[in-house]
């Protein structure tokens, strides 16, 4: 029981932590897996560490998802707020990315289950993302607080690619978002609202399986729990960070976790 508890609490901070950080959550949790024998961990407690982080990101944009549902909603009568208004820009934004990310996240669905478990290809998803976040310190700072769009679905269809293990959701939609002209507080912004279709549809998609599964609850919510205030804490680091230009910053860990990743599949090619 006593390791069932550590493995929860364990996943929790991992996910927490690297669920809005750009260093690839699922990246880390497989890796975790394959290295500590914790990828039979369960599929209620994977559904409910990603409730944990959905409403650690519901909690501090609490303003901005408010203003988003309730100028979205009204834009279904109303089409023209979805430009002139701050929130119905970020409902647009936010339903037109949907739509590449679930086409592009079905497509790779089973591929995805494949390569968690490969060091190889969670090692080249590290080294995809450690690229991504360097290209960050060529962008000029961007003036513009939403995009078109042609950019919302760019931004879909990162946040899509984005399921392969190691290749970071927050890093691929906020590096996209960067080189689009957004302001970095602002791509912060769109990408962690883009995040919340994306995860609630996960975690509904998965629910029906995790539901049947009687037992193992409580440990869940605790992973939950941790996951939760874990991620409360890194979404402010990331706007902190955001808001200094530092963000390349983050390539310091991920690409030598990527080297390392690629050596340990090498090594371990099974």
């Amino acid at each position: 029981m006593h390791g069932i508890v550590f493995e929860a609490a364990l996943l929790g901070i991992i996910q927490g932590t690297t669920e809005f950080l750009p260093v690839s959550s699922d990246g880390h949790l497989a890796l975790a897996g394959i290295l500590f024998g914790l990828e039979d961990s369960g599929l209620t407690l994977t559904v409910m560490l990603h409730t944990g982080t959905w409403l650690a990101t519901l909690l501090v944009l609490r303003s901005r998802v408010s203003a988003a549902l309730g100028e979205g909603v009204r834009a279904l009568g109303q089409p023209w707020r979805f430009r002139q208004t701050p929130g119905g820009r970020d409902a647009f934004v936010v339903l037109l990315a949907s739509i590449p990310t679930a086409a592009v996240g079905l497509l790779l669905r089973d591929l995805v289950e494949r390569w968690t478990r490969s060091p190889l290809a969670i090692g080249l998803g590290f080294l995809a993302t450690g690229i991504l976040l360097t290209s960050t310190r060529f962008v000029r700072r961007g003036e513009e607080d939403t995009t078109s769009a042609l950019g919302a679905l760019a931004l879909g269809f990162a946040q899509g690619l984005a399921v392969l293990p190691g290749l970071s959701r927050s890093g691929s939609t906020v590096t996209v978002a960067l080189w689009l002209g957004i302001k970095p507080e602002r791509a912060f912004e769109l990408s962690m609202l883009m995040s919340l279709p994306a995860v609630l549809g996960a975690v509904l998609l998965e629910l029906p399986k995790a539901l049947r599964t009687p037992h193992g609850w409580g440990v869940a919510a605790l992973g939950a729990l941790i996951a939760f205030f874990t991620g409360v804490l890194a979404l402010y680091l990331l706007r902190r960070v955001m808001m200094k230009g530092k963000f390349a910053l983050f390539a310091l860990w991920v690409l030598p976790l990527s080297v390392a990743t690629l050596a340990l599949a090498r090594a371990w090619p099974n």
